[in-house]
């Protein structure tokens, strides 16, 4: 198999170099061991879908801001009586948020946003600690395939990104600059985790079936369904980025009429000449209006992917494509709802949620077109 590969393809090529005849028992202990490093990668998975529902929750509630310091370690302790709640307090007095949208908050109702982002933080340190637990401890143990220990190294090094990228995040709105934090470095933070998780899911595909089948699936591959299905997973993060600009300026409660803005198909005011570029991440309107633009778009490729890939010869593929399409359907309703409903939290948190699962549904629909299974042909 000749040509680059990346992150998301030939994830099962190395397994068979050099690969000897063994006897049943190293066979079993190799698949025993294949299968707690795919139980630990999808502990991992769950836990980092959950940190972008609680980093959607923060967000909603704006607590991202309450904590106004980084550190890593000592951070991990939350304040511990009267007075480290009062030292808290004070620093987040100070910063620009307080003082223009909620000056006058009392202590009690700062606890509340504090323990939303001491919670995201928090949850961020134990999803380092499972991964460099089970690293280290498979590392250890010999229990790593071969090829393999490189590729499990990237979710680590990705979190530790993943944690400055979240600071640089929340500096942006304690500068005095902005009120919030810049939707440009929230929609950076949010494509990371984003990564990460489809990673991890992608592991946990390859993990769940032995590397010769895998080797051999390759062969078979259906290569227009999968470059399809990486046009359709293009789109769709360039969606979940804009997507986290529009929840970075608050742009889904500012035109709540669908299929028109403010009554007309271009929402007035689109382009601020006192903004310039600016208007690209922080005009409402306009940010607003390629969200839905870029909506409509992914619809229309996705129909064409599906009517393709739900023909595929192998059932499985086409049952990917199939949920693929449904679940992106079931999103784009949910998109429309959440805008006329004014962007309620337990709708957005939804939609956010759906977009983690349409993302991961692309994947399999790529994993599949590369590595399809073959069915059974049934006996007459």
């Amino acid at each position: 198999m000749n040509g680059k590969r990346n992150i998301f393809q030939e994830v099962g090529g190395d397994f068979n170099k050099n690969r000897k005849s063994e006897g049943g028992i190293i066979d079993s202990g190799r698949r025993r061991a294949q299968k707690l490093i795919r139980i630990w990668l999808m502990t991992l998975l769950f836990l980092v879908v959950l940190m972008i529902v609680i980093g959607g929750l923060t967000r909603l509630t704006d607590s991202g801001l309450s904590i106004t310091e980084w550190n890593p370690v000592t951070g991990a302790l939350p304040p511990m009586n009267a007075n480290g709640w009062q030292v808290e307090f004070e620093k987040y007095r100070r910063i620009p948020e307080y003082n223009l949208q909620n000056k006058g908050m009392s202590l009690d109702e700062f606890k509340v946003i504090f323990w939303w982002e001491w919670g995201h933080r928090q949850l961020g340190r134990f999803i380092g600690l499972v991964w460099a637990a089970g690293f280290v401890g498979f590392l250890a143990f010999g229990k790593i395939p071969p090829g393999w220990t490189g590729r499990l190294l990237i979710p680590g090094i990705l979190g530790g990104v993943q944690g400055l990228i979240g600071w640089w995040m929340v500096k942006s709105g304690l500068t005095g600059e902005m009120l919030d934090v810049a939707s440009y470095r929230l929609a950076v933070h949010l494509g990371l985790a984003f990564v990460i998780a489809g990673l991890l899911f992608w592991y946990i595909m390859a993990l769940s079936r032995e590397s010769l089948d895998l080797v051999q699936a390759h062969r078979y591959r259906e290569k227009n369904l999968s470059i399809m299905s990486v046009g359709w997973l293009h789109l769709v993060f360039a969606q979940i980025l804009i997507g986290a600009l529009v929840a970075g300026i608050d742009a889904g409660r500012t035109y709540t009429d669908w299929p028109l803005m403010a009554g007309g198909i271009f929402p007035p005011k689109i382009w601020d000449e006192n903004l310039g570029w600016r208007n690209l991440f922080e005009n409402p309107g306009l940010v607003q209006f390629i969200h839905r633009v870029i909506g409509y778009f992914i619809l229309i490729y996705a129909l064409a992917a599906w009517s393709y890939g739900r023909k595929s010869s192998n059932r499985k593929t086409a049952a990917a494509f199939n949920m693929a399409f449904m679940i992106l359907i079931v999103q784009i309703v949910l998109g429309i709802v959440t805008v006329l409903h004014v962007a309620p939290w337990y709708l957005a948190i939804m939609h956010q949620i759906m977009a983690i699962l349409l993302w991961l549904s692309i994947l399999r629909t790529r994993f599949l077109s590369d590595f399809p299974v073959f069915q059974k042909i049934d006996r007459m």
